[in-house]
């Protein structure tokens, strides 16, 4: 298999093996997170980050995982640069790409939902980058998509309920296993990029998933297309309700995140203080020790930042059964697997 050159807009884009080739060697590089076989994939080459949105867990584990392979992140900002917009003149997406193609080893762009006017402008974004670039695009997160928080996702689950984290990963022990992705009330207007992600990528490795969420908070109808396909290739199950426990019934991971409604843009504006208070009004859809009773055992995962007292109750974010903090460890891991298998070259 040979992954080098290939864009990574999301894991639906993947085959499963080079899904679970990247795990593995994400946990290798975990377990042996120092070794000399690893230090120097990336020896001089640079991967350029552009930030449309900041971040805290994103910069800070792509740098991290850039120099623990020899090379360099350098971090960029698009009001720092001459870059053509639909208000203002300046270079296109071509020249940027083709030129920053002669600079460096990858790319990867971060741009969120208050950065764009209308759903799905990230994303194409992403994919003109990608055309005229001859270096991997990779998605920090962007409006439809997060696949490396999908990949660390995934790594923290198995874990989990294999062998421990930093042991190994071994994707066939989520087969069989619920993901409840349960929207949650809060204080922040999200884009649906992580919890898309995560039901993609669940159910693309044989995963029954419930989405539960008040009526009006609709996912894009792609994606759930594509995850009821991806439960029925595994023979798995899917399912849709709107009550704010039922889905809880069963589940081994619960995955509970405030996401914004499809009415979130109206005229090129993204109405944020608007979503904000109309999720205020739904108190009953909190992930809390109750309803984490109601499941089999299951583990609280959580992409972060979590908005406490909201989405989940610190009891649960806190509790022995949350997985978050390894999770957030492994988006370190997964990058550094992405960035091996897809700019070394070796």
């Amino acid at each position: 298999m040979n992954l080098y050159g290939r864009d990574l807009i999301t894991t639906q884009e993947w085959s499963r093996n080079e899904l679970e080739t990247t795990l593995d060697l994400a946990a290798r590089m975990k377990r042996d997170r120092f070794a000399d076989n690893f230090t120097n994939i990336l020896q001089n080459k640079t991967f350029f980050m552009f930030f449309y949105n900041p971040s805290v867990r994103t910069r800070q584990s792509f740098e991290c995982a850039a120099t623990e392979l020899g090379g360099h992140a350098q971090f960029l900002e698009p009001k720092s640069m001459r870059l053509k917009t639909a208000t203002s003149a300046g270079e296109t997406v071509e020249d940027a790409a083709k030129v920053m193609s002669r600079y460096a080893a990858g790319l990867g762009i971060r741009i969120l939902e208050d950065q764009v006017s209308a759903y799905g402008e990230g994303d194409n974004l992403l994919r003109e980058y990608a055309h005229w670039s001859d270096i991997p695009i990779v998605s920090m997160a962007h409006d439809k998509y997060h696949p490396c928080q999908g990949l660390a996702d995934v790594m923290g689950w198995s874990e989990w309920y294999g062998r421990g984290p930093g042991k190994g990963v071994d994707p066939v022990v989520l087969q069989g296993k619920k993901l409840l992705v349960a929207w949650g009330h809060g204080a922040l207007a999200r884009s649906w990029c992580s919890v898309q992600e995560a039901m993609l990528i669940g159910s693309r490795l044989g995963m029954d998933v419930t989405l539960a969420y008040p009526e009006g908070y609709d996912l894009d109808p792609a994606v759930v297309e594509w995850t009821k396909q991806n439960c029925a290739e595994n023979n798995r199950e899917f399912g849709i309700t709107h009550d704010p426990r039922e889905g809880y019934h069963g589940a081994h991971v619960v995955y509970s995140r405030h996401w914004m409604s499809p009415q979130a843009y109206q005229n090129g504006e993204f109405l944020k203080k608007q979503e904000i208070e109309k999720a205020l009004h739904y108190p009953d859809w909190i992930c809390d020790g109750e309803k984490m009773k109601l499941s089999d055992n299951g583990i609280f995962t959580h992409p972060m930042p979590i908005d406490r007292g909201h989405e989940v109750t610190d009891e649960v974010a806190s509790g022995s059964r949350s997985c978050i903090y390894d999770v957030a460890e492994n988006r370190l891991h997964v990058q550094k697997a992405i960035m091996a298998l897809t700019m070394a070259g070796r």
